[in-house]
């Protein structure tokens, strides 16, 4: 009998792709959703790659509420979560802090009331890193960014808040169950749909000409179907258990990425601009047209990297050329038509 493995918010873009490669290599799926109604938008988004054949069941579970996990994880023997939910739009950091945390918390209470063999949580490599960003150079899963820091933006905040709560928890906990974390880095590859995009979107709006120029931002591009697979490796892996393992992918300024879209997509790749937006128009613009750019503002320039030495050591995972998850990226957007 197959493995029966949770993947938290199968709606997303990470979540698809891990029922994705779960079904592909043999295990049984259940996935949460918000409500019923959403269960067709992810048996169509996963069946573009892999059929379900009935290996697929669905809990109708939200981070923010108790109900309906203790039921979701009957009969798991494995958990990817992976889901954050969205807090709403306000200027309390709690808004967004509150839900991630909480959510981390409601999944492992139930994963350990069910005796769940092991839990891997999605954290985020910026939970890892100097938290003003002033200090360059390579960090890996010993750094623990400073959540009390108050120049800290809210979303840097809540994944470090969300996974220290979680590490608490376990800490106190003396059953079977096992956790793991994984802290990738900007997640880009093909799509399953082109209603859930996540972080793929900047690549859409690079493709559309929508994005007049790029400021001077660096990313370690890791490949979804690569984030994935460290995952499952770090779901099985006997030595990953009460691990952290960063998963960031090779450093690309935006403007690498502007290039390798113009120069690899062709005539699709015409409107993508290449044209480098100086650090202070960008700190002018979030100053005093789009509040929404404020919270990038202090990683204009940064070189900031972690060492993924440890998932490749322990787990042999081997991610990807960033140029290829980008490329792939773009093309998966047009063959879906999420860019016209």
């Amino acid at each position: 009998m197959a493995e029966l493995v949770l993947v938290t918010g199968g709606t997303g873009y990470i979540g698809g792709w891990c029922i994705t490669e779960l079904l592909r290599r043999g295990y049984d799926v259940r996935t949460t959703v918000r409500s019923p109604q959403r269960e067709k938008a992810v048996l169509d988004a996963v069946s573009t790659e892999v059929d379900p054949a009935g290996r697929l069941s669905f809990a109708v579970a939200d981070l923010t509420a108790d109900d309906g996990w203790d039921l979701a994880m009957k009969g798991v023997d494995h958990v990817l979560h992976v889901a954050s939910p969205l807090g709403a739009a306000s200027d309390d950091p709690q808004a967004l802090i509150g839900p991630a945390r909480d959510g981390a918390l409601r999944v492992l209470r139930a994963a350990t009331g069910a005796n769940v063999r092991r839990v891997v949580m999605t954290s985020a490599a910026n939970a890892a890193s100097p938290s003003s960003y002033a200090t360059e150079g390579v960090t890996d899963e010993t750094l623990w960014t400073d959540p009390d820091d108050p120049t800290l933006i809210p979303y840097r905040r809540s994944k470090t808040l969300a996974e220290r709560a979680a590490w608490d928890f376990m800490a106190d906990h003396d059953g079977p169950t096992e956790l793991t974390t994984v802290l990738p880095g900007a997640v880009f590859g093909p799509v399953l749909t082109a209603d859930t995009l996540g972080s793929v979107g900047i690549v859409a709006r690079m493709i559309t000409g929508e994005m007049r120029g790029v400021p001077r931002i660096g990313l370690e591009v890791v490949d979804v179907r690569d984030l994935v697979d460290v995952h499952i490796r770090a779901m099985t892996a006997p030595a990953a258990a009460g691990q952290r393992f960063l998963a960031t992918g090779e450093f690309l300024w935006m403007a690498d990425m502007a290039r390798t879209l113009r120069d690899g997509l062709g005539e699709r790749g015409r409107r993508v601009s290449t044209r480098q937006i100086p650090d202070f128009a960008v700190r002018l613009v979030a100053r005093f047209k789009d509040p929404s750019l404020r919270e990038i503002t202090p990683a204009l320039g940064r070189r900031n990297r972690h060492t993924t030495e440890k998932a490749r050591t322990l787990l042999g995972w081997e991610p990807r050329p960033a140029r290829e998850t980008v490329l792939d990226c773009a093309n998966s957007l047009i063959a879906h038509g999420a860019v016209g």
